[in-house]
């Protein structure tokens, strides 16, 4: 019964608000009306209303899903902080993490969905009614990771604001076996999606070991760069107290791993082109084009210059400490790591192709629009769990086997 009331509770907030709160929604919906139109017509006529050909079969789709992995899996940036060193300022907002971590996957999901062609096929990644080939399809297993590691933080959400909302503690047991297996979780859905790319030989832009770890490092760029961002937009329309010191500890996290992801990315570079292989072809293209190919070239030392501009701008204590210094830093990291993982990575590894063919992708308006409706999607999510999470999440539920008792949530409640 409780967890009946819990259910009414939610969808109580996510229906009634304020007159701005039903127009954000509308200009989501209508954003997400942008996309169903785009994919209509994909599915109407097929991938050729795409730009997508076959020297290159993965485009925008893929290029946005192996960026917004990253995010999904820098819930952990939190997790660790907050429920491993038990550091309150972040403590208090992980589950907010977690909430942008879900609204990633299902993004994630919705891209792959979007470059399958045929939806309906999908069940041929799914065990038993398909054939995922497990373990030795690297898609099937990335497939089966992301969609665990998506059921894992609905649970570690549901679970908490559940127990919020009854005003009970949660078990530590139960809570922190589910947070600290997060932790490796988003670690394997990265890598499971490197792997993707890295064990294709023939592509040798992709075939290295250090992909991986470029990876891993780059999410823990991209991911608490949004954090940052959203939970100072959260902080001043929700009016909840989002301390400043736990902004301020994301920001420097995010200044050391950018530092790891700078130093790992001109590694790559400068072995590519001391070595001067047939191979160096791919990463030529990408910072100095080929035959008069330069669509790439501006944006490869664009995301290079935003990532090192924003590594000193996060690094910096007095420059970080001033808010705008702090946020701009963060949108050049997250427009930065998008170009190098949703630009840099998937389009320079087919180009040339395996026959010497150089074909410049740019996406068509069709996939615009998807990508326009998809992103939507993810924010109208974001918003309506927030609406959830935040009177419950700030109103501190404490742990079993605490003695302090903090004011029940019930009574918040009532009054919102």
């Amino acid at each position: 019964m409780d967890f009946l009331k819990f259910i009414r509770f939610s969808v109580k907030q996510i229906v009634f608000g304020s007159s701005t709160y039903y127009m954000w929604l509308a200009i989501l919906l209508a954003f997400v009306l942008v996309g169903v139109s785009g994919y209509q017509q994909q599915l109407a006529h097929g991938h050729i209303v795409s730009n997508m050909r076959d020297p290159v079969p993965w485009g925008m789709f893929i290029g946005t899903y192996a960026f917004l992995v990253g995010v999904a899996a820098a819930a952990m940036a939190l997790a660790v902080p907050g429920y491993v060193y038990h550091w309150k300022p972040i403590k208090e907002i992980v589950v907010l993490g977690e909430i942008i971590a879900i609204c990633a996957v299902v993004m994630c999901i919705l891209f792959v969905m979007a470059d399958l062609g045929r939806p309906e096929r999908f069940w041929h990644l799914l065990p038993v009614v398909g054939t995922p080939n497990l373990p030795t399809s690297m898609i099937g297993m990335n497939v089966m990771i992301l969609n665990g590691y998506l059921v894992l933080n609905i649970v570690i959400v549901t679970y908490f604001l559940y127990c919020a909302f009854v005003g009970k503690p949660y078990n530590k047991f139960i809570f922190m076996s589910l947070m600290l297996f997060s932790i490796p979780a988003a670690i394997s859905i990265h890598t499971t999606t490197a792997f993707i790319f890295n064990v294709l030989p023939s592509r040798p832009y992709w075939n290295s070991a250090i992909l991986v770890p470029r990876f891993i490092a780059s999410a823990l760029c991209a991911g608490p760069a949004l954090m940052v961002i959203a939970f100072q937009i959260l902080r001043k329309t929700a009016n909840i107290n989002i301390r400043e010191e736990a902004l301020q500890k994301i920001a420097e996290m995010i200044s050391i791993v950018l530092f790891v992801n700078l130093l790992l990315f001109f590694a790559e570079v400068i072995t590519e082109f001391r070595s001067a292989t047939a191979h160096t072809v791919h990463m030529q293209y990408y910072f100095r084009g080929i035959e008069g190919h330069v669509s790439l070239v501006s944006w490869a030392w664009t995301g290079a210059l935003f990532n090192i501009i924003a590594f000193f701008l996060l690094l910096t204590p007095h420059l970080r400490q001033n808010t705008f210094l702090m946020n701009l830093g963060c949108v050049l990291v997250f427009v930065g790591v998008f170009i190098e993982k949703g630009i840099g990575l998937v389009l320079p590894g087919f180009t040339p192709g395996t026959l010497g063919e150089v074909y410049e992708y740019v996406p068509s308006l069709a996939e615009v629009m998807i990508g326009i409706g998809i992103a939507a999607v993810g924010i109208l999510l974001f918003t309506v769990l927030s609406r959830v999470a935040i009177p419950l999440t700030f109103s501190e539920p404490y742990e079993s086997g605490d003695d302090t008792r903090f004011e029940n949530p019930r009574a918040v409640i009532r009054e919102i």
